[in-house]
């Protein structure tokens, strides 16, 4: 039954989003205040250019820590090959897409644009639905 059901059915569509040339301590205060673990970088056409994370934030804790350098931009810290998955992509195939590459979420596509973001509390919660 999983593999009729679309991302799009559950994925969230109302997102934070950064871009590349905010400062990136901003961008991690509001990952904190928004209790998120990374969000989409868009450029200011709402085109995906990169996507920021945890794990890219780390990166500025470690230059603050070695070399006493506070921030920069997102873009200089962010990941700009992005993974994304299809609105279409069933959940089951993207529940396997979490096994086996260990992300923690992908931006969702229509075409060209980015339409949302299906995270692995989204499958669960798809799951749990059809439960």
């Amino acid at each position: 039954m999983l593999h009729s059901v679309a991302v799009k059915n559950y994925m969230s569509a109302s997102l934070v989003t950064f871009t590349p040339d905010m400062n990136v301590l901003s961008a991690i205060h509001t990952m904190i205040e928004h209790r998120i673990s990374g969000a989409p970088v868009v450029d200011e056409r709402g085109n995906l250019v990169g996507l920021l994370s945890e794990q890219d934030c780390l990166k500025v804790a470690l230059n603050a820590g070695y070399h006493g350098e506070y921030g920069g931009l997102v873009s200089e810290y962010m990941t700009r090959e992005v993974r994304t998955v299809d609105a279409d992509t069933s959940i089951l195939e993207v529940a396997k897409l979490f096994l086996e590459e260990k992300l923690r979420r992908y931006p969702v596509m229509e075409g060209n644009r980015m339409v949302g973001q299906v995270s692995r509390r989204d499958v669960l919660k798809a799951l749990e639905f059809l439960w």
